[in-house]
């Protein structure tokens, strides 16, 4: 009787205890479990975060070059070379235009010297791309408070941007919705559009015979504090022969009102001049056009003024310098012109 008796309290005593272990350890289990399910959680967050970051910083990378035309405190357009982010086809135009505007995305970007060219508070309200290649752009009335004194700069930068893309040949200019047949301050004419062809930087063409004379664009080199620019300038060439006319202007120099800099030896003399029909001009000059004969190598600011402006006819697509009696010549680093050099050597191109 009392070893049952015994038995059966020995058996609540374990019973008890039993229970006791029992609910400690589901309690211990349940806060392992959350433990274990909080860990996944934060490796969670910290992978969408990691996410997040990379995909910034891949949006960040997606960049493009792009060729804006600024105005210099010397009161010139000269084109600079921006990363600008990547965008959708139609929507890279109506960005260079907005990268033009003062106080827009630009700001942080400009050099020191330079400034945009359209009003504070220009919008973009619509582009539109003919079949002739003609951009019609129509842009906010604030675009009406620009300075008059300025209205060549601002047509001439507007068109040299938006004609950096390969398929635009000309501009419309719209204010507001309403076509503009002529600049709205000082009465520019616009009409037909405006192209290339009307020119930029233009120099003083009083003493110059426009009938027997051709405008092509001459890029000349301008110091501006630190930096170099190069400058494009139209100028009228008279010459049975445009593109020997054109490397002789070359040579001569700009004019000393321009303030740009005249970077050729003045005692080099052209020896021939002539285009493959691949497009790739060749020219032979004298030795002086080295900047050390013995090292046999041309200065980067020579090369760089012809092959800007000699590719920028329409029929040349590379230049090939030779000089008489040296057999092969370098650029400053050492580095045999082995090749033509290209106009994509300096410039990015653009596709709209």
């Amino acid at each position: 009787m009392n070893i049952r008796v015994l038995t059966k309290r020995t058996m609540q005593l374990l019973l008890i205890v039993a229970t006791l272990f029992f609910v400690i350890g589901c309690n211990s289990s349940k806060e392992d479990d959350l433990e274990d399910m909080d860990a996944p959680q934060d490796l969670v967050e910290d992978e969408l975060t990691e996410d997040s970051e990379e995909d910034a910083s891949d949006l960040s990378a997606e960049t493009v070059s792009r060729r804006l035309y600024l105005l210099s405190k010397e009161g010139v357009v000269v084109p600079h070379t921006f990363e600008l982010p990547k965008l959708e086809t139609n929507e890279v135009a109506a960005q260079a235009v907005e990268y033009l505007v003062e106080g827009g995305p630009i700001t942080n970007l400009l050099p020191n010297g330079f400034e945009a060219v359209l009003p504070a508070g220009t919008e973009v309200l619509g582009l539109n791309l003919e079949e002739d290649g003609t951009l019609v752009v129509d842009l906010s009335e604030e675009f009406l408070e620009y300075d008059g004194s300025k209205e060549q700069q601002i047509i001439q930068a507007m068109t040299y941007t938006l004609t950096e893309f390969d398929s635009v040949e000309r501009v419309k200019l719209w204010v507001n919705g309403f076509e503009q047949n002529s600049m709205p301050v000082n009465g520019t004419p616009i009409r037909d559009g405006y192209s290339r062809a009307n020119g930029i930087n233009i120099l003083d063409t009083d003493a110059v015979d426009l009938i027997n004379s051709e405008a092509v664009t001459i890029y000349y080199p301008a110091q501006m504090g630190a930096n170099m620019y190069y400058v494009p300038v139209t100028q009228h060439i008279e010459s049975d022969d445009l593109n020997r006319g054109i490397v002789e202007a070359l040579l001569s120099g700009p004019t000393y009102e321009s303030k740009l800099l005249h970077v050729f030896n003045p005692n080099i003399e052209l020896i021939d001049v002539s285009v493959t029909d691949e497009g790739i001009m060749t020219i032979e000059f004298t030795e002086e056009i080295l900047a050390d004969v013995n090292e046999a190598y041309i200065a980067d600011e020579v090369i760089e003024t012809l092959v800007l402006t000699l590719t920028d006819l329409p029929d040349v697509n590379g230049v090939s310098i030779s000089v008489e009696n040296v057999e092969q010549i370098f650029n400053e680093h050492g580095i045999p012109y082995s090749e033509p050099v290209t106009r994509e050597s300096f410039v990015p191109t653009g596709r709209f």
